[in-house]
């Protein structure tokens, strides 16, 4: 039993209004079941009963058992003061408030009916289940009702996203090139080494990176000497000379200080991922001016594609590691790693942008993430063996959300397939 479905009972009004009594024995009617309250303070807002005769307004509280009211010590919380109707599941102690006045308490596990209860137990009766709780059942929900619900799903997404930006863009002072600045060197350090390039972007002053943008092996010795790849004295290479005495300059003219520096990991990478891949294509993205204007001009994934569409310097055609000669090979960025920096940095920073001008682009990010390719990962793969079809990068954001967000945290009757489910339907 999860105080969730207490809230969903209420909510959705599935409480039989025939011959509801308080545990008193006093009848109850419900006139308003007021507003669900997400915030902190008593469960439903302004609702209104009557209870023998006489009418109440003000707030519901909703427990399992009506001790919890004493353990989440709500009798010394003057917000609890105005609570006119405690609803519990089980009402072994009776409550009273700041007045010592008794509440009036209704327990619901005598006015509920078999069907929802029976409906409720399939859903959480995971000892079977693999994945998650309703995964014999989802792949029968009503198509029209999934994509719905994964559309919100995506929005509320971004919304998780939008608050890193929020923080990046209050610690710039609203420099919005800074904030795509690190987003972006946190992306391309991906999963791994996303915590050490955003660390690298935190500790140079972006005053440094306007300054030198354009020259390209600048911002390469910067990126790479902030990162601990330029501290070796065996290496003798001519590259990685000249950009080691361009940072014992450039840390010197700029005051630059690595020791706030999480030094990036090769451990576990393929070598095309090997942050001295990455970092000399995020040099060579900095070669280009105005970023930030081109990035918000561009709706669609093919205008994004030329923008990101890059190589590294000459040298690392022919190695992957300062020092060690490999095979000669164009490392280009692919077009799946400029989806991923599309689906991570790209759609949010617009929406944030847009949202910032007052303006509503919904319809924009809906169009431009479904020309992105879904991501593949074994929670996407495993709700597609579900039924639940990612066939752009839409889906498998909301599939992310919907399953870190409602699937491990058992919020089933906080989401719309568990709320149908429950229905039976």
């Amino acid at each position: 039993m999860y105080e969730d479905l207490i809230h969903y009972i209420w909510k959705f009004r599935k409480l039989s209004q025939r011959a509801l009594t308080t545990t008193a024995n006093d009848a109850l009617r419900i006139l308003d079941y007021g507003t669900h309250n997400h915030f902190s303070g008593p469960d439903f807002f302004n609702a209104k009963v009557e209870i023998a005769g006489q009418l109440w307004a003000g707030n519901v509280e909703m427990h399992i058992k009506g001790s919890d009211w004493y353990r989440h010590q709500h009798h010394l919380d003057r917000k609890y003061n105005n609570v006119i109707l405690h609803v519990v599941w089980n009402n072994d102690v009776p409550i009273f408030g700041s007045d010592n006045r008794e509440i009036p308490t209704l327990e619901l596990r005598h006015f509920i009916s078999d069907t929802l209860l029976l409906n409720y137990n399939q859903l959480f009766n995971n000892l079977n289940n693999n994945f998650i709780n309703c995964e014999k059942h989802i792949g029968r929900l009503d198509p029209f009702l999934l994509d719905n619900w994964l559309e919100r799903l995506f929005f509320e997404r971004l919304e998780k996203k939008s608050i890193e930006i929020g923080h990046l863009l209050k610690a710039s002072e609203n420099n919005w090139e800074q904030v795509l600045f690190l987003l972006l060197l946190k992306n391309f350090g991906l999963k791994i080494n996303g915590a050490s390039f955003m660390s690298i972007g935190k500790a140079i002053d972006f005053i440094v990176v306007q300054k030198t943008r354009g020259i390209p092996y600048q911002l390469e010795s910067i990126l790479f000497g902030m990162a601990g790849l330029l501290e070796s004295e065996e290496i003798r290479d001519r590259y990685y000379l000249k950009l080691k005495s361009e940072y014992t300059y450039l840390k010197n003219k700029f005051n630059l200080d690595n020791s706030s520096v999480i030094f990036p990991e090769f451990f576990k990478l393929r070598p095309v991922n090997f942050p001295t891949i990455r970092l000399s294509q995020f040099a060579t993205l900095y070669n280009k001016r105005h970023l930030f204007s081109l990035v918000i001009a561009a709706n669609k994934r093919a205008e994004l594609i030329k923008i990101f569409r890059l190589t590294t310097n000459d040298y690392w055609t022919s190695h992957f590691v300062f020092g060690k000669y490999s095979a000669p090979i164009i490392k280009r960025v692919t077009p799946k790693f400029i989806d991923l920096l599309l689906i991570n940095t790209v759609v949010p920073i617009k929406f944030c942008y847009a949202r910032h001008l007052g303006n509503d682009i919904s319809d924009a990010l809906l169009e431009l993430i479904a020309e992105v390719r879904a991501e593949r990962n074994s929670i996407v793969t495993a709700f597609q063996d579900l039924g639940v079809r990612a066939s752009n990068a839409m889906n498998s954001q909301a599939i992310l959300q919907l399953h870190n967000g409602y699937c491990v945290k058992n919020k089933c009757l906080q989401c719309a397939i568990g709320v149908q489910l429950l229905n039976g339907k």
